[in-house]
């Protein structure tokens, strides 16, 4: 250690002592109580370390995400709390949440990720119809210049813009055939080429 860093742990040794004395001797009338609440002050502090030191894991466990091993040629994608699985595309270098739907046809985009993606939903000839679990909707055909996925890219995929109210675009088997190996196992989805 320097002698700077001496002098500075010296210092803040003496004025945790000269705290220390102080709340002692004012409080010497009431050291059970002076205690607990240091007891209580010393826990507060080391769950504050350890919830920093631990933050990775937290985050992970509250809010799964994706995870690229290009080397391998795999995406890994834990399950939400939802139980459905989320990727995020990026679609001409805009990224795009997608729920994968293995009973969904098609890649279909909501009218909102359309619309960011430049794409004017008023302006599509919507000649399409899906089958969906709130009905019948209308839908138009549309091309994606890019799609990538990791290190997976697509160019020139066929999607389709659903004119109904969407919370997120769904990814189908049209998307996910494209991969030789989809897997589900212990709420993990790998999607293998």
């Amino acid at each position: 250690m320097s002698e700077d860093v001496i002098g500075r742990l010296g210092f803040l040794v003496l004025l945790g002592t000269a705290i220390l004395g102080y709340l002692l001797v004012a409080n010497r009338d009431r050291l059970g109580t002076l205690l607990r609440h240091a007891t209580l002050w010393g826990l507060i502090f080391v769950g504050l370390i350890a919830a920093t030191g631990l933050w990775q894991d937290i985050r992970e466990a509250a809010l799964p995400r994706q995870t690229v091993f290009a080397a391998e040629g795999r995406i890994e994608v834990p399950a939400a709390r939802d139980g459905h699985f989320y990727l995020t595309l990026e679609i001409d270098r805009q990224p795009v949440r997608f729920v994968v739907d293995t009973g969904a046809t098609d890649l279909v985009l909501a009218r909102q990720d359309a619309l960011r993606l430049g794409i004017d939903p008023a302006g599509l000839v919507y000649t399409g119809t899906a089958r969906t679990a709130n009905g019948v909707v209308r839908t138009a055909r549309t091309r994606l210049a890019e799609v990538r996925l990791g290190p997976f890219v697509d160019a020139n995929l066929p999607a389709w813009v659903n004119a109904g109210e969407m919370d997120d675009s769904l990814l189908g088997m049209a998307y996910l055939q494209r991969f030789a190996k989809i897997e589900i196992s212990r709420g993990r989805l790998t999607l293998s080429r």
